[in-house]
């Protein structure tokens, strides 16, 4: 009969011997998180925490197609924003785009999407939201509200800003494209500009004519003075 042999470990090697292999999977694990950090910062302005426009462009799309009616296209561009880094400074124009980029956010909750547009001098945000048919003129009062709040300067007065809304919603505007709906929200956005009231965009607002798939005044339509 053949015998086996038993040999017995410390217990202390054994220990050892489990650590050095779960080394390697601690290793990969450690990885990834870094790697999936990265990517995420790579989709994301750096100084707002909006994502970029290769990012939020199909994110946008991906959300108009799962939530078909309910969802809502916004864009929203700051008032005047120029005359916050020429009479302030750059440093209080930085923190009323990441003021605005932070209350678009809370305001299109977990489920929402917010881009910044126009790279990384903008003053424009994009926003995907999910916002029920009934309750679309409220929530873009309360929107409207949250944005016109005084910024803190920290170290200064409170400096006043508007901004300017327009949005979008499939059923209105009787597509589910994303670029149609954005187009739709820029020319409303521009309809009401100044005026202190967010606009619902129709189907007429759809239907202006573009330059270069662009509003005219739009920076690249080379039609006007661009919009303040």
């Amino acid at each position: 009969m053949t015998s086996i042999a038993r040999v017995a470990l410390p217990s202390g090697t054994i220990t050892t011997a489990l650590a050095a292999a779960a080394i390697p999977a601690a290793g990969w694990a450690a990885h990834n998180v870094v790697w999936h950090r990265r990517l995420a910062d790579a989709s994301r302005d750096k100084l707002t925490g909006a994502l970029r426009r290769d990012a939020w462009e199909p994110r946008i799309q991906r959300f108009i197609t799962r939530y078909g009616d309910n969802a809502l296209l916004l864009i929203c561009d700051v008032d005047h924003f120029k005359t916050f880094n020429d009479d302030f400074g750059h440093h209080v124009g930085d923190l009323v785009l990441k003021s605005t980029a932070s209350r678009l956010m809370e305001w299109a909750g977990s489920r929402g999407i917010v881009g910044r547009m126009g790279g990384d001098g903008g003053d424009e945000f994009v926003v995907g939201a999910w916002v029920g048919a009934g309750r679309r003129s409220l929530r873009l009062d309360q929107l409207n509200r949250a944005l016109r709040e005084p910024v803190d300067t920290g170290d200064g007065p409170a400096v006043d800003v508007a901004v300017s809304i327009g949005a979008a919603a499939p059923d209105v505007i009787g597509t589910r494209d994303r670029e149609r709906l954005q187009r739709a929200a820029d020319v409303a956005m521009y309809a009401g500009k100044h005026t202190g009231q967010p606009v619902l965009a129709t189907r007429a607002h759809a239907d202006v004519a573009t330059i270069n798939g662009r509003r005219p005044g739009r920076i690249g339509t080379h039609a006007g003075p661009e919009a303040a």
